[in-house]
Formats: C-alpha cells, structure tokens, sequence
C-alpha cells in the first residue's frame, strides 16, 4: 500500500489541466492540494459547522460492526456557501472537463465520522454499483471529495484501488444498510492494482471516477472528520427512470469568487434534503445483513 499522488495548484486561478485530466483516465481519480483557499474553506465551515439546519438533518448508517457513519445530503446546489462551491467554474466546469460535456448536480452529502470509534467504516463499493439502479445508463458520472477537516488513516481516510475504474461495474449487494461490492471480486482486483491511503489536509480536493472502487474506516482518532462530497451527471447521461436524486436540471454556474464572497449561510431553499426513508439504494433505517 501506498500514497496517492499528488497535483499542485494556485486556488485562486484554479484549471484542469491535460495532465491532471490524464490522471483522472489513468488512475480513475486526480488529487488535488489545496483547492480551496482559506477564506473558501473558513466561509464553507461557517454554514455546515455552525448552522443547525445542517446539524438537524443528519442521519446515520451502520457498518454492521456497531458504529454509524452519520450524513446528510440534498438534490440541488441552492445558493448558500455549499450551493456556490458546487455550481463553481472550479468545481463544476472541472467536472464538465473530465466527463467531456455539460453535466448538472446529482447530489451533494455532507459525511460526518465521530472521533474515538463512533465514527463508522464506508465498505467497499463503486458509486455506479448502485447508481447504475437509479436508471443511469452510462458511468458518465464523478464525485468531489472535499476535506473539511484532516483526512488521516487514524481518522478513516479515503482508500482507492487505482485504476479499477478500468474494470467497469461489478455487482453490488445490501449490507448492514450500506452497498457492498462483490467480495471475490474485489479480492482479484486488490491482488492485481495498487491500494491507496488518500490521506488529505482541509482544502484539498480528490475528484474520482464512479467506477472507482473506495472505501474508508472507522475514526479511531479523538477529532472528527467531516467532509463534503458533490456528485455530477453528465447531461446526456439522464436517467430513464424518476428516482430519490435529480433528473437531468440545469446546472448554472458562477465564478470561483462567489464561494469567498458568499454571505447566505442560513438559506437553504430549493436544496430540497433528502429523506433517508425514500432512499432506495441503500436501507439506511435498519441494520440488515443479506441472505
């Protein structure tokens, strides 16, 4: 096992580069350092750490082994500091260029690990293993993940088997609330491709491909570790079926200045959050194992 590697980049002139997009069709992801800037991260952590709205909304899932990964997540951007970061040229048009075409907001969670063992483990899984049954046809579709707090491997960091994006969706299964990928056949893939501790500092921005498989563990740290994760579809990609996320909606988006500039901490109209009960991929009300 070893680290991920690493890009650079000035957050305040951001562009996705041809050499960070060959990352991304490589390695199935591409991290960036210090994506964000100060101000970025300090008006971000203003609406998702002090704002009861946020608080009041997050829900837990099991891991089976008797902790909860807690979450919260929303259909569309909204104009409040989370919503301006996700229609971003930064963020969004990035996305545009690594899916090669107009994409628009699926969702956006907000993962939250407790410190000291509450914080529970993310199994292994691709994203596609179960968007694929919201009636996506192609894996034209990447998700941010966005530290707001340092990402250790004490405190559950990202891991990634690099380049298993390449082996394209692998069945998936209910288990103990969460969607697991085939067990043997991540095993043949774990023995063949290399597995990355994505380790990351707040700021720092790790775009992947949804056949990527990841997972994270357990926060056995005493801080937590709380991160956002937008999640886009490319336009052309719109399901054939009405599901709990959005169907194909305009996506408009906004210079990079307005995430420093942003003042709406409070307003979260048109977010619309998900209800965890209308969620169908995944039971996350109940602790069930498969048959």
């Amino acid at each position: 096992m070893s680290a991920a590697k690493v890009f650079t980049c000035d957050p305040k002139n951001f562009k996705m580069t041809d050499e960070m997009k060959q990352a991304y069709e490589d390695d199935g992801y591409v991290f960036i350092k210090g994506f964000l800037d100060t101000e970025e991260l300090q008006n971000l952590r203003k609406t998702v750490e002090d704002t009861e709205q946020f608080k009041s909304r997050i829900y837990g899932v099991s891991d089976g082994e008797g902790r909860e990964s807690r979450l919260t997540q929303w259909k569309h951007p909204g104009n409040d500091v989370t919503g301006l970061l996700a229609r971003s040229e930064k963020v969004a048009g990035s996305a545009e260029k690594l899916l090669g075409g107009e994409v628009y907001h699926y969702h956006t969670k907000l993962m939250c690990k407790d410190p000291r063992g509450l914080g529970g483990k993310h199994i292994w899984h691709q994203d596609y293993g179960y968007w694929y049954k919201n009636g996506c046809l192609f894996p034209d579709m990447l998700s941010l993940f966005l530290p707001i707090d340092p990402c250790r491997k004490e405190n559950g960091c990202l891991q990634v088997i690099e380049g298993s994006h390449k082996c394209g969706r692998i069945d998936h299964e209910l288990y103990h609330g969460q969607q697991r990928c085939n067990e043997e056949r991540l095993q043949e893939i774990k023995a063949r491709l290399p597995h990355k501790f994505v380790e990351m500092d707040p700021g720092d921005c790790l775009f992947f491909h949804c056949n990527l498989l990841h997972c994270s563990d357990a926060n056995l740290s005493e801080t937590k570790r709380w991160v956002l994760i937008p999640a886009y579809n490319k336009a052309s990609n719109n399901p054939t079926k009405i599901h709990h996320h959005p169907c194909y909606t305009p996506l408009h988006k906004v210079p990079d200045s307005a995430i420093r500039e942003c003042r709406n901490y409070t307003d979260f109209s048109g977010k619309e959050f998900l209800d965890p009960k209308t969620d169908k991929t995944a039971d996350v009300m109940a602790d069930k194992t498969p048959a």
